[in-house]
């Protein structure tokens, strides 16, 4: 082998090494504290389907499961209903709140039409992705749960069927 290819070999061990350190690193720091809170819940203000502004914090005071979710995401044609389902599950207990990945509201509405959501659950828009960017969003879809003082203390990458929505709003919200 020569120099070169050594050296060439050095060097991708070596940003493999970075890219390890890196990826856990930012898990980390979206794990709980000793407290079990991760970090206060964005302060966003996104639109409902009929263009009404809607403040996450108009929730505080009541737990609510907050899900990222677009219509080109497969995982999101199951979880959406299941959200549905897990809202009428808890009623009053908490707020179940869809934020749509910057697509149109004819898009969006389509998509939970289709899914059979519309009205059962809050669907919110969000053009220019600000939630799922600032939950630190790198998986679809993702969910945070957030208690009634407004911190996130549960932070869920990926899907989840109405199961392990049930165990984590439970254990979340201690319902």
């Amino acid at each position: 082998m020569s120099r070169f290819g050594k050296y060439v070999i050095i060097a991708l061990i070596a940003a493999g090494i970075l890219a390890v350190v890196f990826v856990t690193r930012l898990w980390k720091s979206q794990e709980p504290s000793s407290d079990g809170k991760l970090y206060p819940a964005p302060q966003l203000v996104l639109k409902d389907y009929d263009g009404r502004d809607v403040a996450l914090s108009d929730f505080r005071g009541r737990p609510i499961v907050v899900n990222a979710w677009a219509a080109w995401c497969p995982f999101c044609v199951k979880e959406l209903p299941d959200f549905a389902a897990l809202q009428e599950e808890f009623r009053d207990k908490i707020a179940v709140v869809a934020v749509d990945r910057a697509e149109s509201l004819e898009v969006a509405k389509k998509f939970s039409d289709e899914a059979g959501v519309t009205g059962r659950i809050i669907l919110l828009l969000d053009p220019s992705d600000s939630f799922y960017r600032s939950i630190g969003g790198f998986s679809m879809p993702e969910t945070i749960f957030v208690d009634a003082g407004g911190m996130v203390v549960d932070h869920k990458r990926g899907p989840m069927d109405l199961d392990e929505m049930r165990v984590r709003t439970k254990k979340a919200f201690n319902l």
